[in-house]
């Protein structure tokens, strides 16, 4: 496809779910399985490897508050463990699970717009210019 798209900020269709390219297509076939290209403009998502990205940003932002709640919980009122597990487990579940989606979302398409890949070395043949340098190193003085 030759056309051009404008950069669209990657919050703006990440966190919907939308192609970051052309912002029309959906992103995930599932709860956070990916397409395996947009349907509308046919972007390839092979690209995309957010990895654990999502649950990191859930467990620093999420599963905190939810400590702290079953701490106060426990400190406060010495809560049984059938009261614990009553109010910590669906507060838990609310806040952990339904930003696992945008959040993915947002990391692909942010990957996408800055077009982020692995990273690779200065050099290519890094083992042999080491070789090298440590040869020119052991050689015995004239």
């Amino acid at each position: 496809m030759d056309t051009e798209y404008p950069p669209l900020p990657p919050i703006q269709t990440g966190i919907r779910g939308r192609c970051p390219r052309c912002g029309q297509g959906h992103m995930f076939k599932g709860f956070l399985t990916l397409q395996p290209e947009c349907e509308v403009c046919g972007l390839d998502y092979s690209f995309a490897d957010p990895a654990d990205g999502p649950a990191f940003f859930v467990i620093c932002f999420a599963c905190i508050p939810s400590v702290l709640l079953g701490v106060w919980l426990e400190v406060a009122f010495s809560a049984p463990i059938w009261v614990q597990l009553l109010v910590t487990g669906p507060f838990m579940l609310a806040t952990c699970i339904p930003p696992l989606r945008p959040l993915k979302g947002w990391l692909v398409a942010s990957q996408y717009f800055y077009k982020a890949e692995e990273g690779k070395l200065a050099y290519s043949n890094c083992a042999a210019v080491l070789r090298k340098r440590h040869a020119s190193k052991q050689r015995p003085k004239a």
